[in-house]
């Protein structure tokens, strides 16, 4: 398995770049922001390895997770051995990619402003082709095989994706030593709690774990350490 990441400019936001190895296809996980945005990053680890990208996997539906996800589906579009290229999102968070600010502190709205006149976005939309997933779906895509953990807390519609039984993509739900906030709108500290309980705990010790933000890390690791799981019982409501 091929693993790349980037830490995006802005929050440092993790976007991953998985394969079963040199020229194949990718998936790509989480393109965060950058000034104009994060293609041109993503692109030197694709052409480094002759990757071909064919989906864009979105934890959840925050700016510092999706803003690059649109010029990425454009480029991927408009490349020279064109393919298509779907992004796949929670229902529960879809309408973020249009209406970013639905999920934004107050504090952080000011974002959408410097964003704006940095990069001349004035506006959001969704990519040409998106796909919406549901907790339990199985997506075999560019040869994984990718399930769904519809893991709500840190927004509504958050998703973990378990690749091939032992990589979990944890977005904004679980950290190395910590999780995400649940005080932005449609977060919950009792949908995270529900979440942690059911389907992180859940998870075997050997899983390896790609955050959103920060290192990577294991289930076991975090069993043993997160001050956020040592206190609860596994599948516990």
């Amino acid at each position: 398995m091929l693993v790349e990441s980037i830490a995006a400019p802005f929050y440092a936001t993790n976007c991953w770049i998985l394969s079963t190895g040199k020229n194949e296809e990718c998936v790509i996980v989480d393109p965060g922001i950058a000034i104009p945005d994060l293609t041109n990053e993503i692109y030197e680890i694709i052409d480094e390895y002759k990757l071909k990208p064919v989906a864009a996997l979105l934890t959840h539906g925050h700016l510092d997770h999706t803003f690059s996800v649109v010029p990425l589906a454009e480029s991927v579009a408009g490349g020279e051995s064109a393919n298509k290229f779907i992004t796949y999102i929670h229902s529960g968070d879809r309408e973020l990619l249009t209406y970013p600010e639905r999920a934004l502190s107050s504090e952080s709205a000011q974002l959408i402003s410097m964003l704006a006149s940095e990069t001349g976005r004035n506006s959001y939309h969704e990519p040409k082709e998106v796909k919406e997933v549901k907790s339990n779906e199985i997506l075999n895509i560019a040869g994984m095989s990718i399930k769904i953990l519809h893991a709500p807390g840190h927004t509504r519609g958050s998703v973990i994706f378990i690749v091939d039984e032992n990589i979990a993509l944890t977005g904004d739900v679980l950290f190395a030593g910590s999780i995400g906030r649940t005080d932005l709108p449609t977060g919950s500290m009792v949908d995270m709690t529900r979440t942690l309980q059911e389907k992180v705990l859940t998870l075997s010790d050997g899983v390896r774990v790609l955050p959103g933000h920060g290192p990577e890390t294991t289930i076991a690791q975090e069993r043993k350490s997160n001050p956020y799981l040592k206190n609860l019982t596994v599948g516990a409501r």
